[in-house]
C-alpha cells in the first residue's frame, strides 16, 4: 500500500501491475500522480504548472475589462454632470 504524496491517502496499487511512467489519479483528492518508480512504487505528484500559467492570463484579461467597465461608467458619470451644468 503507498499514499498519495498529496493528501497521504492510501492508493492500492500492485507492483506487477503499474508501469514507470504510468499516469495515476488519487481516489481522495483527484490529484494526477506519475508512476516514478515500480519496485518499490513511487508516486511524484504531477505539478499543474502549465494549467496556471493560463489560468493567470485569463486572470489578466478579465481585469483588464473590469478596469474598462469601470472607465465607460466614470464617463457616463461625467456626462450626467456635464448635462445637469447645463
Amino acid at each position: 500500500m503507498i499514499r498519495c504524496p498529496e493528501c497521504s491517502a492510501e492508493i492500492d496499487v500492485d507492483e506487477d501491475e503499474v508501469e514507470e511512467g504510468e499516469i495515476l489519479s488519487c481516489p481522495e483528492c483527484e490529484s494526477e500522480l506519475e508512476v516514478s518508480q515500480t519496485h518499490p512504487v513511487h508516486l511524484n505528484l504531477i505539478s499543474e504548472e502549465g494549467d496556471d500559467d493560463d489560468d493567470d492570463e485569463e486572470d489578466d484579461e478579465e481585469e483588464e475589462g473590469e478596469k474598462a467597465d469601470l472607465i465607460d461608467e466614470d464617463d457616463e458619470e461625467e456626462e450626467v454632470e456635464e448635462e445637469d451644468e447645463e
